[in-house]
């Protein structure tokens, strides 16, 4: 294994910080370039991470910082925009990735990860998917040039720190008694974020994994209503989950484009309208990753430490008992 200075855009995310963890195991030099560096000096605890602030969207900035570096990770991404046209999309998905690659190009870089989402297109069906569709496709036609490129496509991304099921678990804390949820029958492959950091670890140093898209999942499908049931069962509320129908679900997400935090837009509609499953299973079992349960996981950062400790006791009795 080559010990690797690897600069990471989007590293004080929550991918993000997961994968430098996962990446200070291996003994790699860490660069996070962030636009405001004092709000992440806790990442500072890891010994070999630097945490440079700067504009990545600024060419000449993100050519000087990765200057000497050997592999760029860009893992920038935004679920809503200010309005609804797609420019905030394609100024964050694709003129960066294309300023990825030009500085990439001009520093004579040759590795690159880039993260993608799943049933992303140019076809796609939200301004969302499409700029990550775009994205995609320009970074990989970089390829042809010398780049070497892996991007990496997971349907939801579940675990501590996650926006997903925390997310539903704050509404369903807020909301009494009736939950309404516009796009019940949207579904997923909830894939656990330590899958998809490891998976990225083991394409680092690895030829093969040169020029792929790797579709990440796991192991199960839920609806969006099984999953929100769930988060409601384990956080032990009981809320009378309403499933909307489609012109129920446009309203609502039309009003709650308004409210702060946008916890749905009309664009996140646009792209719940297709499924976020992998028609094969997906890439990490070719990795040599076997998928975690959602059901194994997620109970251990959505409940407070004392249900916490006496969830897992129940969970220990029960596996006595089996």
């Amino acid at each position: 294994m080559h010990i690797h200075q690897i600069a990471l855009l989007g590293g004080t995310g929550f991918v993000g910080r997961h994968l430098v963890n996962r990446l200070a195991r291996d003994g790699h030099r860490l660069k996070v370039l962030t636009r405001r560096r004092e709000r992440h000096r806790d990442l500072l605890v890891i010994p070999t991470l630097r945490l440079v602030e700067a504009d990545v969207h600024n060419p000449a900035v993100l050519r000087a910082q990765l200057s000497g570096c050997t592999v760029v990770v860009n893992l920038i991404g935004i679920l809503n925009e200010r309005g609804d046209d797609g420019r905030g999309f394609h100024h964050a998905h694709v003129e960066l990735a294309g300023k990825v690659v030009a500085a990439c190009r001009e520093l004579g870089l040759r590795r690159l990860l880039h993260m993608s989402a799943l049933r992303a297109s140019p076809a796609g069906p939200s301004h969302y998917l499409r700029s990550k569709g775009q994205a995609e496709d320009l970074v990989h036609e970089a390829a042809r040039h010398g780049l070497q490129v892996t991007s990496f496509r997971p349907s939801v991304i579940f675990g501590a720190g996650d926006s997903f099921l925390n997310r539903f678990a704050r509404l369903l804390r807020w909301t009494p008694l009736v939950f309404p949820l516009a796009c019940p029958r949207a579904r997923f492959m909830p894939v656990w974020v330590n899958d998809v950091v490891e998976a990225m670890a083991r394409t680092l140093d690895n030829p093969y994994c040169h020029g792929q898209r790797y579709d990440l999942c796991g192991p199960r499908i839920y609806t969006l209503q099984q999953l929100v049931a769930y988060t409601a069962r384990t956080i032990g509320v009981r809320r009378f989950i309403v499933p909307l129908p489609d012109f129920l679900s446009k309203l609502q997400a039309g009003i709650f484009e308004y409210v702060p935090g946008k916890p749905l837009s009309r664009d996140n509609l646009r792209s719940l309208g297709i499924d976020s499953v992998c028609a094969d299973g997906g890439a990490l079992a070719a990795l040599g990753i076997t998928p975690a349960p959602l059901e194994a996981i997620a109970p251990d950062y959505l409940l407070p430490s004392g249900q916490r400790r006496r969830y897992d006791e129940f969970r220990h009795r029960a596996s006595l008992a089996v």
